[in-house]
């Protein structure tokens, strides 16, 4: 019994950390958008080319040497991009879906949004790494460039570059993960035919 008493406000303090967190960051995204937080909109890539930013790769436990525009990271092929941290609450929630779309064969490019490159290592070992790759955004401009609110967000981007869902909430229902799976698939070309004039 005594032991519930150390737990039920560790859980309170979590809830009131991730609560604040998220608040937090709706807040920043809001004030950073065209500087008119009235009009600040979370699926304004959606339909948008994924912004052309300049990141460096993990490796092992440090960011580069090797370089990466995020705009190319999925090498011509749909591809899922997951804004994470190790510091986030809700990114380890959703880890075991990510765990599952990798299994499925959906590559996925992670951005560590604001984390230090060891501490996303020891996440990563310790969790499992679900990504192709995984970009250090340890000042957090790409973030910036793609306007998210805070961690974890995940874009579908379609093979041609462009982003064609967002999710702005943990990955947890296989409902939502389904339809940003399916949307960054490539509908099929008509065919050409020959005017017969």
């Amino acid at each position: 019994m005594n032991r519930w008493f150390a737990v039920v406000p560790l859980l309170a303090l979590v809830a009131l950390v991730v609560f604040a967190a998220l608040r937090l960051g709706d807040f920043a995204g809001r004030s950073l958008a065209d500087g008119r937080g009235s009009e600040y909109r979370p699926d304004a890539l959606v339909g948008q080319p994924v912004p052309e930013t300049v990141l460096p790769m993990l490796s092992g436990a440090a960011a580069g040497p090797g370089v990466i525009d995020l705009k190319t990271a999925g090498v011509g092929r749909p591809m899922l991009i997951n804004v994470f941290a190790s510091w986030c609450a809700p990114c380890r929630l959703e880890h075991p879906q990510l765990m599952a779309l990798k299994a499925r064969g959906v590559a996925i490019v992670g951005v560590a949004w604001r984390d230090d490159p060891a501490a996303t290592r020891a996440f990563l070992d310790e969790l499992g790494d679900p990504f192709s790759m995984v970009l250090v955004d340890r000042d957090g401009r790409a973030g910036l460039d793609l306007g998210i609110t805070g961690a974890p967000e995940t874009f579908a981007v379609d093979a041609m570059g462009r982003v064609t869902a967002k999710a702005s909430a943990p990955l947890l229902d296989p409902a939502e993960i389904d339809r940003l799976v399916a949307s960054m698939q490539a509908p099929p070309r008509p065919l050409p035919t020959a005017d017969r004039g």
